[in-house]
């Protein structure tokens, strides 16, 4: 052969060549230290910017192994890490309530306090007691115990004879809020549901006209009218001094106590003050009652004014003035008290024009 590449050996050579080429790049992908230790080294930490974080896989159900000791372990009270501390109390929500509850009246209270006090109308107290107050809110004493409806509206005792729709129709609601108010407990189930006689119904939203016991109206041309009321009415036709169609206040003190005005329930104001203190005529005119009231309001002087006006005094200690008396605009006419259902020195006092009952604020200055 001649001394030119043999064939043979050149393929040996190119061989070799390319396995150095491989073993370099074989290299470069996993480090010299492969080829120092004879191992696959670990490759460095990769880390990319939270938003190129890839997301892993789920693993299959088959996948997830769990190591139940491991989780004992953890859970422990023992193991280290924060722990819960157990809460041994029970939050229950709150509910409506659905039943009729009773309040003992304490010394101090009124209709409107109670009223508030359980979130309620004046009149709802009332509705819900009429045999102990009888629609007059100056009849509340303390020691009494109130019903307090769960809702505002009214309170009914059944009586055989009665008819569903017919006490409704009187309470103005639809009979349906009767039978599915849940304090009433009826079967709802029942078509026909029967009530018996003494059950007391509550009437959600119920309403009824509420007597006034106030001071009445009384003119000087009939003022025996009020005989019925006390000790106080006038028996004679009387003639005197006119008003001005101006009102002062009728006392010596401005502060507002106890009762505020309300036209259902109480159609007057409440003045504080020191039993004793001046009592004045708002405004010139006769006087038409003058002495005592037998529906709580003590002593009471009312003065008709010859307008069209009357004003009413009530509670006083004192009466300075006597039947068919003409009094003028400021005159002194009694003495502030605490008499008949009050439960502390105050003067309730009334204005009415044409026989209905306007509250004083918008009147005497």
């Amino acid at each position: 052969m001649s001394e030119g590449k043999h064939p043979l050996k050149q393929a040996t050579i190119t061989l070799v060549n390319i396995a150095a080429v491989g073993l370099v790049f074989v290299a470069a992908l996993l480090g010299w230290d492969y080829l120092q230790t004879g191992g696959i080294a670990p490759a460095p930490a990769q880390t990319l910017p939270p938003e190129a974080s890839p997301t892993p896989e789920p693993e299959s159900q088959a996948e997830v192994q769990v190591d139940l000791p491991a989780l004992a372990s953890a859970s422990s009270p023992t193991a280290s890490g924060i722990t819960r501390t157990a809460s041994m109390d029970t939050e229950i929500p709150t509910r409506p309530r659905v039943d009729v509850i009773t309040h003992t009246v304490e010394q101090g209270d009124s209709i409107f306090s109670i009223a508030d006090l359980y979130n309620l109308k004046p009149e709802t107290i009332l509705w819900g007691n009429f045999e102990i107050l009888e629609d007059n809110p100056h009849l509340l004493k303390a020691g009494q115990q109130l019903n307090i409806l769960p809702t505002n509206g009214t309170y009914y005792q059944w009586h055989d004879g009665d008819n569903l729709g017919q006490v409704a129709g009187f309470f103005k609601v639809d009979p349906q809020v009767i039978i599915e108010y849940p304090g009433n407990r009826f079967d709802l189930t029942d078509e026909n549901p029967e009530v018996e006689d003494g059950q007391w119904l509550i009437i959600p939203d119920g309403k009824r006209a509420i007597k006034d016991w106030g001071p009445p109206a009384i003119t000087r041309n009939n003022p025996a009218s009020a005989a019925y009321y006390g000790a106080g009415h006038c028996g004679a036709v009387y003639e005197g001094a006119i008003g001005t169609y101006t009102f002062v206040w009728p006392t010596t003190s401005r502060q507002i106590s106890g009762y505020g005005y309300d036209p259902s329930v109480h159609p007057a104001i409440d003045i504080g003050g020191s039993e004793g203190n001046a009592i004045f005529a708002i405004d010139s005119g006769v006087v038409v009652y003058a002495g005592w009231s037998d529906y709580g309001y003590g002593y009471l002087i009312v003065i008709d004014h010859g307008t069209g006006w009357q004003s009413a005094y009530a509670h006083l200690s004192a009466v300075g003035v006597s039947c068919g008396q003409s009094v003028f605009q400021g005159t002194m006419i009694g003495a502030l008290g605490n008499t008949g259902n009050s439960s502390g020195a105050h003067l309730h006092f009334e204005m009415i024009y044409n026989g209905v009952k306007v509250n004083p604020l918008n009147f005497v200055q």
